[in-house]
């Protein structure tokens, strides 16, 4: 922090350009949003909102919302993810934990777990940044199928198109 000079007004913002090469920020109004179009479905009661598909360093950020209990998938990371519980309420059948309402989870990379959702949760929606891949498996570890920030994307993209929002709707979050 330099010292030869004193911020006279604390409210001035900075003075200087940001990089020409930085990427724009997202600001995303109602992240739980009001038009329901906005959620894209992934399975039977099972949608993401996205607020971030970055495809320059392979992560997305999305709320998942499941509106039913049981086994959501089980899965493998390669890479950390970070999760946030907004409402509701889940676990992994492989821990004793519960991730409750205003719960963060780290999930290590490597570990394969299974996502319950109690039968007494009619709703759940957690705010969850993945890293990479998510490798869905057997209970033995067989691959069956993956996501990734561009599966991620192209799920947007036929869903907005066929919604009326457009499939450029979905730029908007792609950094």
């Amino acid at each position: 922090m330099p010292t030869d000079r004193v911020d006279q007004e604390p409210m001035t913002p900075y003075q200087y350009p940001n990089p020409r090469e930085a990427l724009p920020e997202i600001v995303v109004p109602h992240a739980i949003p009001q038009d329901e179009r906005v959620w894209v479905p992934q399975a039977e009661n099972v949608s993401f909102r996205p607020l971030c598909l970055n495809v320059s360093q392979g992560y997305w950020m999305n709320l998942l919302r499941v509106r039913k209990s049981g086994v959501l998938s089980r899965h493998r990371h390669p890479q950390a993810v970070h999760g946030f519980v907004l409402k509701g309420r889940w676990k992994y059948l492989e821990h004793d934990w519960e991730a409750t309402e205003g719960s963060y989870v780290f999930e290590p990379p490597g570990e394969t777990h299974t996502l319950y959702v109690p039968e007494d949760v009619p709703e759940m929606i957690t705010y969850f940044q993945v890293n990479g891949v998510m490798y869905y498996t057997d209970p033995w570890g067989n691959g069956i199928g993956y996501e990734d920030v561009f599966t991620k994307i192209d799920m947007c993209r036929k869903h907005y198109a066929a919604v009326g929002l457009g499939a450029d709707f979905t730029d908007q979050f792609i950094r």
